[in-house]
């Protein structure tokens, strides 16, 4: 906690400890309270699907090697990485000072929101890997207006956000490789996308960020 007490105006000695202990007591919650939220939606989502008799995880079963690989390794990535920040919050891992870690609570609740939206955007359609049974529609309304990814989009800020509210180089390595297999799972839904969806995809692809912002429109 040692980049807390550097930023506490003129404070030292036990009161720089206690401000820092504050601090920290502060930032411990607020990470809890971003994960819990993010997962909580996730889980909510997967549940109510189910009782609709639809299978939301649809992750490395029965596909072509490459994809099935990807996103096997995504998974182990996406599921190491929460004893990860679990483990840097309940033992205070942090290098850096209270403005950075305050940035990192407003990326990890933005996060969370773009992907509560996102989630909701979808509705029935949303899935977890690349379906290979499920036909669902291809969704570019609301948020899906600005970003094609914005799930993926939530996911990247939650971790980035945990990650500069307790960084350390470990986490700091479990992340980096979180947000690279998410993008390599981006990259083999947007193949499928194009197969299943064709044109109608492209346009969208042509007119929408992957991750966000509108692009213009191109001359024919």
């Amino acid at each position: 906690m040692g980049g807390d007490i550097s930023v506490i105006g003129g404070a030292d000695g036990p009161t720089a400890i206690f401000l820092a202990g504050q601090w920290g007591s502060l930032f411990f919650i607020a990470a809890l309270v971003i994960m819990a939220i993010f997962y909580g939606i996730y889980f909510a989502k997967k549940i109510a699907q189910k009782r609709k008799g639809i299978q939301t995880t649809q992750l490395g079963h029965g596909k072509e090697k490459t994809v099935r690989t990807i996103e096997i390794i995504m998974s182990a990535a996406t599921l190491l990485i929460v004893p990860a920040e679990l483990v840097s919050i309940l033992y205070e891992w942090n290098t850096v000072q209270m403005p950075v870690r305050m940035a990192g609570v407003v990326l990890g609740l933005t996060g969370d929101l773009i992907f509560l939206i996102a989630v909701l955007t979808m509705r029935d359609s949303w899935r977890a890997g690349i379906p290979e049974t499920d036909r669902t529609e291809l969704v570019s309304r609301g948020i899906y207006q600005y970003s094609r990814n914005p799930a993926f989009l939530g996911f990247d800020l939650m971790y980035i956000g945990i990650l500069l509210m307790y960084f350390n180089w470990i986490l700091l390595l479990f992340t980096i490789w979180a947000v690279v297999m998410l993008h390599l799972q981006i990259l083999q839904e947007e193949k499928y996308l194009e197969t299943v969806f064709d044109e109608e995809y492209r346009v969208y692809r042509n007119h929408t960020g992957r991750y966000f912002g509108r692009k213009k429109k191109r001359e024919v």
